[in-house]
């Protein structure tokens, strides 16, 4: 079909198209390309099918009118014939032939002929050019979708193609001769293929125009026709035989009297979209070695996407059948005879060209990439569900690096991401409403430090005064010692409660990670009963954070560690990473954290110690620390021994590449 490769003949209406991937599914020349979500239907790819037109649930898909030339060539006053295709009795199931002929001719339409006479010079074409093959094999050419997908898909497949024209030309021809070559002629049919192949550069001028059994309802419409408002006709002739059977499945060949002998296997019929493409590929590789193969890309012209009736396929072959032993009752054999002999001398030669339209396919790494990308890394991985519209996830993944195709469209893969993406807003809403608990505890500690600070310094300077002063056996050295420890405690809690408070700016520089936490286990030592275990697997240890806050965080999280351990244990410190985090874990083999506890070490005065020793601001701090360094701590512990070796693991995510600086928004 050169000369319409680029016509389009199917558009997406995109506020109605739902993302179901229906149409990218059900089209063999998988000319869908889904961007953000949308379907398109590419026109160089498109062989008119019409597929996609009739999967399609939410009427997303609009066919190229014709109705604007029709009324261009009606208006034209030029001598116009209309040429029907022999489906018309599935779409038009209650009017009388004579009744649809009259409407037709009531737009303005001087001659109306039926293509099936067209189909009964095609198919005596065919049966001549089978019984001189001389060993060719052929693939017949009625469908003009199919004709368009070999040219495109199958380009080897083009000598193969039978030179012999469509039925709807062949009636056009049949036309011109009998009433001049400049008779506009329009077909009118339930095929949007034919848009195409009337477009054809090797078939300009045959047909103006192709217009669909929809379109002509429309026209009918638009124009006041109805069966009430015009005179019966009949159709002008010559009159069709049992070519008008060509609309249904194997009606070519009846008509051709070519019989599909399932012991010689010369002669193959096949129809549908996924029988169409497998019959080619099958006879392209010689598993299929046919003399000739029938191929129509849909279930006959009956199903045709042009059709508005939504009568069962077997209903609308029936109505097919009762017109054609109608007509052949009618038709006197003798007649219809005379005609063919009168037209036997027309051309119905034509020649095809290969279009080519196939692209690249990935490399075997570019696959397993794209596939790694959607959670396949395995061969158990792909499910090959369908979902997404492709057979295969190859297929998937093959159309993705093509362009044609989102990794979204995956079923399992999508709701893996849905699966994670809530996890991750819980996740993010969990540290938001600890951020602001946070938030709010800063500001009360701010407060309260600031307010407690100076009474007890006053506490503790009198108290120590009074000490130097009274004799050291006196009974109230004690009870001042006791004083001065209790105001010392009290002043280490407003400390801590100015380091949470103050926690406010991180000043990022490249750091080495293994060095800051060696560093800091020297800083911080362990009691002697503590194993400590280093391990630095990081090929590169340098990361962009705040060192001095990092060594907080370590420092808390080791003395936590080693507090766990009273009768002593091993320490084990971790330094791993990949190339856009590190990861810095403390593990200990201590009494571990109850289940019940775990939800709330990070809040402040949260503490599991002891009263006196500790406040219980550690952790709300090392906390309040990952987070602005945009990082993760996370907590694993075991405390019953039933189920297996106590201990705690604490691991802080840091990103290694973070801002110089920024503040803490609150």
């Amino acid at each position: 079909m050169k000369g319409a490769g680029n016509l389009p003949l199917v558009t997406t209406i995109k506020e109605r198209c739902r993302v179901c991937y229906t149409c990218v599914r059900e089209c063999p020349a998988k000319a869908i390309r889904i961007t953000d979500g949308q379907a398109e239907v590419i026109p160089e790819r498109c062989i008119g099918c019409g597929n996609c037109v009739r999967v399609c649930s939410q009427s997303a898909k609009r066919v190229m009118s014709s109705a604007e030339r029709v009324g261009e060539v009606l208006g034209s006053g030029a001598r116009t014939a209309a040429i029907i295709a022999p489906s018309f009795p599935a779409e038009f199931t209650d009017l009388d032939h004579r009744q649809l002929v009259g409407m037709v001719r009531a737009l303005g339409f001087e001659i109306v002929s039926e293509v099936g006479f067209g189909a009964d010079l095609v198919a005596q074409a065919f049966r001549e050019l089978l019984q001189t093959t001389n060993g060719r094999r052929y693939i017949a050419t009625s469908c003009p979708a199919l004709v368009c997908y070999v040219e495109r898909y199958h380009a080897d497949l083009v000598p193969c193609l039978a030179p012999i024209v469509s039925p709807m030309v062949a009636m056009a021809r049949v036309v011109h001769g009998l009433h001049g070559a400049d008779v506009k002629v329009v077909f009118i049919g339930p095929c949007i293929a034919k848009k195409g192949e009337v477009a054809s550069e090797k078939l300009l001028g045959e047909v103006e125009a192709a217009l669909t059994f929809i379109e002509l309802r429309e026209l009918f419409a638009a124009y006041g026709v109805t069966p009430e408002t015009v005179e019966p006709s009949e159709f002008d002739p010559p009159h069709a035989g049992a070519g008008a059977l060509f609309s249904i499945s194997r009606g070519m060949l009846q008509a051709a009297e070519i019989s599909e002998d399932l012991v010689t296997g010369d002669v193959v019929a096949a129809d549908g979209r996924s029988s169409f493409v497998e019959a080619i590929k099958e006879f392209e590789t010689g598993d299929l070695d046919a003399k000739l193969l029938e191929v129509l890309c849909c279930h006959g012209c009956v199903t045709g996407s042009g059709i508005s009736s939504d009568a069962p396929l077997f209903s609308r072959r029936s109505s097919v059948s009762r017109y054609v032993r109608q007509r052949l009752r009618t038709v006197a054999e003798d007649v219809w005879q005379q005609e063919m002999q009168r037209f036997a001398g027309v051309d119905l030669s034509r020649a095809f060209e290969a279009e080519p339209r196939l692209m690249a396919e990935p490399s075997g790494d570019e696959l397993a990439y794209i596939l790694a990308r959607m959670g396949k890394v395995q061969p158990d991985d792909e499910l090959n569900c369908g979902a997404c519209g492709y057979e295969t996830c190859r297929e998937h993944a093959s159309a993705i690096h093509l362009g044609l195709a989102e990794s979204e469209m995956c079923l399992p893969y999508t709701i893996e991401e849905l699966r994670r993406t809530l996890k991750e807003l819980a996740s993010t809403q969990e540290a938001l409403m600890h951020s602001e608990k946070l938030a709010s505890m800063g500001q009360l500690a701010a407060g309260i430090a600031h307010e407690l600070n100076n009474p007890l310094g006053v506490v503790l300077m009198y108290t120590h005064i009074l000490l130097d002063e009274a004799p050291k056996n006196a009974g109230a050295t004690e009870d001042l010692r006791l004083i001065a420890e209790e105001a010392d405690r009290c002043r280490k809690i407003v400390s801590g409660l100015l380091n949470f408070a103050r926690q406010s700016k991180v000043i990022m520089q490249p750091t080495n990670t293994c060095e800051l936490v060696s560093r800091c286990l020297q800083t911080s030592p362990a009691p002697a009963n503590v194993e400590v275990d280093l391990r630095c697997d990081l090929d590169n240890p340098v990361a962009s954070l705040d060192p001095n806050q990092i060594t907080q965080v370590l420092t808390n999280l080791v003395t936590n560690a080693c507090a766990a351990m009273p009768d002593g244990g091993t320490l084990t410190v971790r330094c791993e990473g990949d190339e856009t985090h590190v990861r810095i874990s403390v593990t200990d083999t201590g009494v571990g954290i109850p289940q019940d506890h775990l939800g709330k070490i990070f809040e402040p005065f949260f503490t599991t110690k002891e009263t006196g020793k500790g406040t219980g601001l550690g952790l709300a701090v090392t906390y309040g620390i990952v987070k602005m360094h945009r990082g993760d701590v996370n907590v694993a512990s075991n405390a019953d021994p039933n189920a297996g070796p106590t201990g705690t693991t604490f691991a802080v995510t840091l990103p290694r590449n973070g801002r110089r600086s920024f503040e803490n928004i609150e």
